[in-house]
Order: structure tokens, then C-alpha cells, then sequence
């Protein structure tokens, strides 16, 4: 059934997928609810401290990821001229849905 839901959504944004926008929050942890056509990245004093969004597959799940130097694992995120994210490296969720995939300028690609 996680199967047929991932190709679902995967076929779903071959067509009509809109990108993912970046929202910031200033603070230190992300909002308590997520949008989840949002990726949203939490900063305080100009530091990038997570970015969060919903898990693509549809199962709902909150997602986040570390953004901070000195901390592993961690992620960088770069936003391009049209406030397009992307996230390196790939996102896995390893228990539940098992989902795996590339966020690039605002789009997932799945593994």
C-alpha cells in the first residue's frame, strides 16, 4: 500500500506539482504546524538552525533536518533567485514510510 501511495504522489508531480517555498521563521525551532507546501527553516540572528516540511509521500509525517555547522547529521540549503530551496543531501526517512528523495529548486525527486 506505501508502494502504490509514493507512485501516486510521485505521478501526481510529474504534472502538476507546485514547487515548495521557503518560509522563515525566526526562532530557533520550527512552527508546530506545517503546511505542507512549505519548507520552512528556522533562523535566529541570521543563523540557520533546521528546515522542516511535511513528507512528501502523503503519510503526514513532520520531517526535519539540521542545518547548523557542528552538528551531524546535517543538511545545506541553498535558495535560489526565485526563493526555490534545495537541500544536500538526499532526505530518508528511515522507519515508516521509508520515503527517500532530492529536494532540488523546490521540487522532490524521488529515489
Amino acid at each position: 500500500m506505501a508502494f502504490f501511495r509514493k507512485f501516486i504522489f510521485w505521478v501526481r508531480g510529474l504534472f502538476s506539482e507546485r514547487p515548495r517555498r521557503v518560509e522563515y521563521v525566526e526562532s530557533d525551532e520550527l512552527p508546530g504546524e506545517l503546511v505542507s507546501r512549505n519548507l520552512y527553516v528556522a533562523r535566529e540572528d541570521g543563523e540557520l538552525w533546521s528546515a522542516g516540511m511535511v513528507c512528501p509521500c502523503g503519510c503526514g509525517r513532520r520531517l526535519e533536518v539540521m542545518l547548523l555547522k557542528d552538528v551531524k547529521p546535517r543538511w545545506d540549503l541553498s535558495v535560489d533567485k526565485s526563493g526555490l530551496p534545495s537541500l544536500h543531501p538526499s532526505v530518508w526517512v528511515a522507519e515508516g514510510c521509508r520515503s527517500h528523495f532530492w529536494l532540488r529548486n523546490g521540487k522532490i525527486h524521488w529515489c
